[in-house]
This record gives structure tokens, sequence and C-alpha cells, in this order.
């Protein structure tokens, strides 16, 4: 078994100019774009030593086990300060050495960018952000962040034209927001995360590869992805949009009262069936949280937080109900059954005899 190899004595993250809570694409970024800059053939023979030691910070901090060795080892307060950021600083693609494996269900690979060259690219985009409907503005409301610490930790390595587009970005798109989505953060993030893919791609094209390129790429349209040209619900539109207008038709004693009759189901809240899940089904995740939402306004105030978790369970099936059986969308719906996958269709038989 070969030895441990000994731990950097000084701050590797210091050597790659980046904070402790950079992703792995954001390490890969650093460790080429300073390679590049110190390179001996660029900066001379007294580069060489420098060009080691950013090698060396690569090596350390773009694997997963040498990373968290190093974090525990060396800097404690950062491991800690790390650990609680973990959601930022996802595992490199699978394919290099001592890397994990990929999972089993690839991420849903996102849509192209329009065939355009970036400034084409970013006027189409600032254009479609003037026409958001309603729709998809309440869509966008409920939309996964972009990782603006991401931005943050590689725009020290871009070029300075590329740095002023970059700064750009947020004014053009407050500017052609609509007034409602103006001042909502969840909906410019994800109108200038969609908008920063576009200048930034030439650069992260040239800077990171394969997965790396893929998963940047991803996390910053999957907002806006996953809320515009989208219909309100999702799939099974049609089905929530008419719950919605069965529930709005009780009056509100009987909304209370068929609430009254929940009871904690077994397993958690809101399961996703076999091959589906929020993490790799972004669209459908805003779809089942603006369903909720809508149905939730439509309960009388005060009413027990079990009533409105089971109504919002309820519509979370729906939304999801070409996933699941039917006795499992049955379960979820629980009492508000009839009104949420409304009244049973008749037999065959008994359509054709009528």
């Amino acid at each position: 078994m070969p030895p441990r190899p000994l731990l950097p004595a000084d701050d590797l993250y210091a050597r790659l100019e980046l904070p402790v809570d950079a992703s792995f694409e954001a390490v890969e970024i650093a460790w080429r774009a300073l390679l590049k800059r110190h390179h001996p053939d660029i900066a001379g023979p007294a580069a060489v030593e420098v060009a080691k030691r950013i090698n060396v910070a690569h090596d350390w901090l773009s694997d997963p086990a040498l990373r968290d060795r190093y974090d525990r080892e060396r800097h404690p307060r950062r491991d800690a300060a790390g650990r609680a950021a973990a959601s930022g600083r996802s595992a490199p693609p699978a394919g290099r050495g001592g890397i994990r494996s990929a999972p089993d269900r690839p991420r849903a690979a996102p849509r192209p960018r329009p065939p355009l060259d970036p400034a084409q690219a970013l006027a189409h985009h600032i254009d479609r952000v003037r026409r958001l409907s309603e729709d998809e503005l309440d869509r966008l409301s409920l939309a996964e962040t972009a990782p603006i610490a991401f931005i943050a930790s590689i725009s020290r390595f871009l070029p300075v034209d590329r740095q002023d587009a970059l700064r750009a970005i947020e004014p053009q798109v407050q500017a052609a927001l609509p007034r409602r989505g103006r001042w909502d953060p969840p909906t410019r993030d994800a109108a200038v995360g969609f908008a920063q893919e576009i200048v930034l791609g030439p650069f992260l094209d040239e800077h990171l590869s394969g997965d790396f390129r893929d998963r940047v790429r991803e996390r910053l349209t999957r907002g806006w992805q996953a809320a515009v040209d989208q219909p309100r619900y999702g799939p099974n539109s049609a089905g929530v949009g008419a719950a919605l207008e069965r529930l709005a038709a009780l009056p509100l004693a009987e909304r209370a009262r068929v609430g009254a009759g929940a009871a904690r189901a077994p397993g958690p809240d809101f399961p996703w069936p076999p091959g589906l899940s929020p993490a790799d089904d972004a669209a459908l995740r805003v779809s089942s949280a603006l369903a909720q939402r809508d149905a939730l306004a439509l309960l009388p105030e005060p009413v027990p937080a079990l009533t409105r978790r089971s109504l919002a369970r309820a519509m979370h099936g729906l939304v999801l109900r070409h996933g699941f059986r039917p006795a499992e969308l049955e379960r979820l719906a629980g009492p508000w059954s009839a009104i949420v996958l409304g009244p049973p269709s008749p037999p065959v038989g008994a359509r054709r005899r009528g």
C-alpha cells in the first residue's frame, strides 16, 4: 500500500486564489487560468516552481478525499465552513482518479443555447425576459437559485472585457424584467444566471471540458429553463387547473371540513415516483411547488397545519400523477381525493349503454 502523501504546509486555496467553498469546477478554472499565466514558456524559467505549486494545489483540491483530508487537518475552521457550503461544492464528474462514480440516472441534459454568437444570444435572452408571461413569472418565483458564489470565485480569472460584460448583465436584466418580477430574487437570479452562461460560454468552453462544462451550464441555466416555456403546472396542467376550480367552488367551511379528516400519512410527505426526483426534474419540482401554493391560497385561515400539509401532498401527487400508480395517488390525495382527482370515470361498458 503506497504511503499517504504529505500534507502541504501552506494554504492551497490561496495558491489558486480561491475561497474555501469553491466548487470543483472553480478549481479547474483557476488551475488552467493560473497555469497559462505562470507557464514557463510565457513567464520564463523562474515560473517553473510557481507552476509546480499550482499543479500540487490542483492535485489536492480536485480530489474529494484529499481535499477533505487537507481541510480537516490543515484548516479545521475552513473545513467546517466548507461542509456548511457542501451543496455548492459538488463532487467532480466520474472518470478521474480518486473520483466517485456517476449516479445511476444522469441529470437531464440542459437545452442548448440558441445557435447565435454571444452578443446576439444575449440580446435574444433580454428580449425574452421582457416578454415573460404571468405564468412564467409565477414559476420563476419558485426557481432554483443560480450559483452566485461560483461566478464570484472565477471572476478574477476572466479577461477584462468579460468582467465588464458580466457586470452589465444584472442592470440589463433588471430593466427588462416586468415590474412584478423585478425585485423578486429567484426571478432575477434565474434570468441573470442564464445570461451569465451566455456571456461566459466561450471562456468556460476553453477552461472546462466534458462533464465539468456540462454541469456549469446546467447549474447556471437550470432555474430559467425549469420555469420558462413550460405549462403552468407541467404536463398535468389541465388536471391541476380542474382540481383548483373544484376546490374554489366549495364553500370555505366545506374546504376546512374536508381537510379536518386528514391524518399523518406514513413515509415522506412528498414522495417522488420511481425514475423522477426533484434534483433531476427541476421543471416538475417548480410545477409541484406552484400547484401547492395555489391550492393552499384557497384554504380559509386559520386551518391546522395537518390540513395544509395534506392538501399540499394531494396537489404534489396530482402534478406527478403520470409517475404514480393509482393506489399510491389515492393514498397521497387522502381526504381530498374526490376534489383533487375528480369523480371516477364510469366503466367503458356503462358509458356505451348510456
